[in-house]
């Protein structure tokens, strides 16, 4: 009989989140407020290091897990799906001992190892091989470990040719080849794995999910947190749905795919935070009803964010419910074509179809270039949608013989939303 590997006991986690400071209408309360200020910070301060369950019902704190149950077994993949802002990744960071609970138990029997944030301990001034040394050792392996996997690190990353150069002077995907072959090659008992399967172009991510499959099949024991529903069917046995910090269903991973899929918990709109690249995305949403018919038309609004003037090229990506690949949208269309990306936030409005889908849900997935070629910002199914039951009867006969024949290729148009 397998014994557990992991075993978590009504975990609750709360953090605390700012408040609008209330503005004094008056020179006297803004005089008040003035001698009043350091005495306040102190107790902001303090307030953001001692919290406790008593202040749950407070305006100013977020429960971003709220008593969570659940046990993995040896050499048990266990899928962690959910919409964004469910507690995935704060539940694995407490498993890596990142973060501590609020209250509640997390027992971890192994040695573990983390795939929470690729490139991690990346330093821009050292050599690739450098940053192989010292990521790796980040990431809990000895120096002896890495020269014996040292090779077959830089073979799976690519970047054989450059390993001796500052990585400053790579791409962003140069770095997250390298930074994701280094994460790949630990040799750990358990093994918590953080959406690490969006990094690199769709042929590297393709190598990822069969690096990722032969660890899940050596009888390592593996938390696995993706939006790619195709790979979370394809390497976890059973599956555990979060929604608002706590556990909805959990059960076989097929189950519970499904009802993660039947209620549309990713939702047709999003939010992000802004990165550190020249542009990134920040939002989105669909416009009108996000559920439609065959040959129907769909229409979102994507917001973009950028640090200076640019022309920027959206690539978008088209998935069935389990994530495997139905359309792309072409790379090669500029919106610089349309009008450039501007300093501060940009709104683009992007009108596909019609869409010769079946009945289904879909989603949509998305990648930001600089001028057709720098890599800036990459969303994984990030918007869904459904397709409606109908007969399509009538409607190819009037559909291009390329739709009929099952080779898709979908018109998409692409303009800016005056301010």
């Amino acid at each position: 009989m397998s014994e557990i590997a992991i075993s978590v006991e009504r975990l609750s986690k709360l953090y605390r989140i700012g408040l609008k400071d209330q503005i004094q209408e008056t020179l006297v309360g803004t005089v008040v407020d003035f001698v009043r200020s350091p005495a306040k910070n102190f107790r902001r301060l303090k307030k953001l290091t001692n919290i406790s369950p008593d202040d749950a019902e407070a305006k100013d704190v977020i429960w971003a897990l709220r008593d969570v149950s659940l046990n993995v077994m040896q050499g048990e993949v266990l899928g962690l799906i959910g919409p964004n802002g469910a507690g995935k990744s704060t539940l694995l960071k407490i498993l890596a001992g990142i973060t501590e609970p609020t209250s509640g138990r997390a027992e971890v029997r192994g040695r573990v190892a983390s795939l929470l944030e690729v490139g991690t301990g990346f330093h821009p001034d050292l050599t690739g091989r450098e940053n192989v040394y010292l990521n790796g050792t980040i990431l809990g392996m000895t120096k002896g470990e890495i020269d014996h996997k040292f090779d077959e690190i830089v073979a799976f990353s690519e970047v054989e040719k450059f390993i001796d150069t500052p990585v400053k002077r790579y791409s962003s995907g140069m770095t997250v080849r390298l930074a994701f072959a280094v994460a790949a090659h630990l040799e750990p008992e358990i093994l918590l794995v953080d959406e690490v399967l969006a990094v690199g172009d769709f042929r590297f991510q393709r190598k990822c999910a069969g690096k990722m499959g032969d660890v899940a099949g050596s009888g390592r024991t593996v938390l696995f947190v993706s939006h790619n529903m195709a790979a979370i069917g394809s390497l976890c046995d059973r599956g555990v749905l979060l929604g608002e910090g706590a556990v909805l269903t959990h059960g076989r991973i097929d189950d519970v795919v499904s009802r993660y899929i039947s209620e549309g918990l990713s939702g047709s709109e999003f939010q992000e935070e802004t990165t550190d690249e020249l542009a990134c995305i920040v939002g989105g949403r669909i416009v009108g009803s996000d559920q439609i018919r065959f040959g129907d038309f769909l229409t979102f609004d994507l917001d973009i964010v950028a640090r200076e003037k640019l022309s920027a090229s959206l690539m978008w990506r088209l998935q069935d419910a389990f994530g495997a690949p139905v359309a792309v949208g072409s790379p090669h269309l500029q919106l610089g074509k349309y009008q450039e990306v501007r300093p501060g936030k940009n709104r683009f409005c992007v009108k596909l179809g019609p869409l010769p889908l079946f009945e289904g849900a879909y989603s949509l997935s998305f990648d930001l270039n600089h001028a057709g070629t720098q890599h800036l910002h990459r969303l994984e199914s990030r918007l869904r949608f459904t397709v409606l039951a109908c007969d399509p009867a009538g409607i190819g006969a009037v559909l291009p013989s390329r739709w009929r024949a099952g080779s898709i290729v979908i018109p998409f148009e692409i303009e800016a939303v005056p301010k």
